[in-house]
């Protein structure tokens, strides 16, 4: 008959195994993983990327390359190719690479909609061109938008606890299978930030064909403000909050639409503007240059106005 000593050294023995267990699981998630986690190197700036395709497309962070034309990949094996920029996007911090390289091996996808909040994740990164390192953590939010403070816009991020040491920008965030859930590009307030993996794909596709990112430009100044009830529940409103103009630029799509400072806005086109991120959104490259209807609320009074974004400057 086992002894409460035999017990406890079972219940001893089991706990390690455990601990054993997850920690062999986690290495050789990194093992799977580290092969698509490259250096990206453009003068004084430098940070991590990943493989993304085998025929040589290398994807990382804006602010890695800067306004660089041309930076240095290292591969995890110590080779060096030279790398040309096909093209970068200011408003998520994406950049795209390319290399004359075949057989390189890419990032496995996920999905965004698969991210959880309390889920496993681990960070890679290969900022000097040596050995892969990697922190580990939950995701704490997702889903998101958000300004990061060093100016994108970062739409459904991924945030998580994570540590992002210097050098992590540009690299893979990836879940327990080993799967692309985003790409890291800041660090701060105690938590990760990733471009989610579904705003990469569709960054890095229009970048591949493009060289750029179209975003539509209004020309205003807009904070969030909430509605009146009665405003807000009449049926040519249908929402709690719109978009206060607190300027117009002179020469702007918007001036040229005659919106007023002191307008709401509430629509563009199909899409409500209850906050600056959903107006960010729906100022996609489809609509510049095409007339789209802007529904404002002018003293009470709902305007429907004709507006014709152009395509804002880097």
């Amino acid at each position: 008959m086992a002894t409460a000593g035999d017990i406890d050294r079972m219940t001893e023995t089991e706990g390690i195994r455990l601990l054993q267990s997850f920690s062999d699981a986690v290495a050789e998630l990194a093992d799977g993983v580290s092969p698509s986690v490259v250096s990206v190197n453009a003068g004084r700036r430098g940070g991590t990327g990943m493989a993304w395709s085998q025929d040589g497309l290398i994807v990382t962070a804006g602010h890695v390359v800067g306004q660089s034309s041309e930076a240095t990949v290292t591969l995890g094996d110590g080779a060096e190719l030279e790398a040309k920029v096909l093209g970068r996007d200011p408003y998520s911090d994406v950049a795209v690479l390319k290399v004359e390289a075949s057989g390189l091996a890419p990032v496995k996808f996920g999905t965004a909609d698969g991210v959880r909040v309390g889920q496993f994740v681990l960070a890679l990164a290969n900022a000097y061109g040596r050995r892969v390192s990697a922190t580990s953590g939950i995701v704490t939010s997702h889903r998101r938008s958000m300004r990061g403070f060093w100016g994108a816009m970062i739409e459904d991020a991924v945030v998580s606890d994570a540590k992002l040491n210097p050098g992590y920008s540009g690299g893979p965030l990836v879940d327990a299978s080993g799967n692309l859930v985003g790409m890291n590009v800041a660090y701060f307030a105690g938590r990760g930030v990733a471009v989610s993996v579904d705003s990469l794909k569709e960054t890095v596709d229009k970048i591949s064909k493009d060289g750029r990112v179209k975003k539509g430009f209004l020309g205003v100044v807009v904070e969030p403000i909430e509605l009146p009830e009665d405003v807000g529940n009449a049926a040519d409103v249908g929402q709690d909050e719109g978009l206060l103009v607190r300027a117009v630029d002179v020469g702007s799509p918007a001036k040229a639409a005659g919106v007023a400072i002191g307008d709401v806005i509430l629509r563009l086109g199909d899409a409500r503007a209850t906050d600056e991120f959903e107006l960010h959104r729906a100022l996609s490259g489809d609509v510049v240059g095409n007339a789209v209807s802007l529904r404002i609320l002018r003293a009470e009074k709902v305007v429907d106005l004709q507006v014709t974004p152009r395509e804002a400057e880097a």
